[in-house]
């Protein structure tokens, strides 16, 4: 099985995996499910969270992570993406890949004969999610039921939160501005009002307004349009009183979120930010463990 935009996880499957996680995240040295393996890390993007977690993930069950930038490997020079997954397939447990293209992690996944791991995708962060869903467990117990409010830019994070919770039983709103929005069949329920879809929500979460690839010009047109949605103190206060605060960083203070809500008493953003290792483990553990059996 591959992990690629989280669909692929039932909803006992995603259950059974928080609850794995939760236990990996009190006893991180407990497994070993990769002792004297390899898993592949690709990346074309830079990144913080998703290296050092899985990195670290991956040492934690025994295995070798093998971080490699796409500019070191022959695809650079024409090689195809099928034959970097036939090869890649002979030597390693699983593969994970962050791209800034979807054809590529879909034609990875293809041809690859062990597990690929959508680590960020342009369209989908299902591990994002995963670590989101764990946070929310951490907080109040039971999920199911509990409503989720995203403001701001309906991004690849937005979705998977959208597709994902829908499977953990959670109510996930998402209000952007008109051209910024999730498409209708996403899964969530989509609004305009940042105010409205936040009141009465368990949890308030955003996400940066610019990216990478964003010229100037970009960039400010995304900081004009989006600057209502804005996670302030304010808008958390329309949420339930025993709301938190979510973000899945980098975070830009003054910009998508406040720093007295980034670093106040209201926020869980830096157990989401350890909760990648703890979440990712646990899918490792379940991909591997069917892969073999498989096999």
């Amino acid at each position: 099985m591959d992990f690629l935009d989280g669909t692929e996880l039932s909803p006992g499957q995603l259950t059974s995996l928080l609850d794995r996680a939760l236990a990996l995240k009190g006893a991180p040295a407990a497994s070993r499910a990769l002792e004297g393996r390899t898993v592949a890390l690709l990346f074309e993007k830079p990144s913080t969270r998703t290296r050092v977690s899985f990195e670290a993930g991956v040492t934690e069950l025994g295995g070798h992570p093998m971080v490699l930038r796409t500019g070191e490997l022959q695809i650079t020079r024409g090689e195809s993406v099928r034959d970097t997954a036939l090869v890649f397939s002979r030597h390693v447990a699983a593969i994970g890949l962050r791209t800034g293209d979807e054809e590529q992690l879909r034609g990875l996944a293809e041809h690859a004969t062990v597990p690929v791991v959508n680590m960020l995708s342009p369209l989908h962060h299902p591990c994002q999610a995963l670590a989101d869903l764990m946070t929310l467990r951490e907080a109040f117990g039971a999920i199911e039921g509990r409503v989720l409010a995203y403001v701001g830019d309906g991004n690849n994070v937005a979705r998977s939160l959208a597709l994902v919770g829908a499977r953990a039983g959670v109510e996930v709103r998402v209000a952007a501005p008109e051209g910024f929005q999730l498409e209708a069949d996403a899964g969530a329920q989509l609004f305009d009002d940042p105010a409205e879809a936040v009141s009465g929500a368990d949890a308030v979460y955003t996400d940066v307004w610019v990216s990478m690839s964003d010229d100037e010009a970009e960039a400010g047109r995304r900081r004009e349009a989006l600057a209502p949605y804005r996670l302030d103190e304010a808008l958390l206060d329309r949420a339930a009183p025993h709301a938190i605060a979510l973000h899945c960083l980098p975070a830009h203070p003054g910009e998508e979120i406040t720093e007295g809500v980034l670093y106040g008493d209201r926020q869980r953003i830096w157990d989401q930010a350890e909760n990648r290792r703890h979440a990712q483990k646990a899918l490792l553990e379940l991909l591997v463990s069917g892969a073999t059996s498989s096999g």
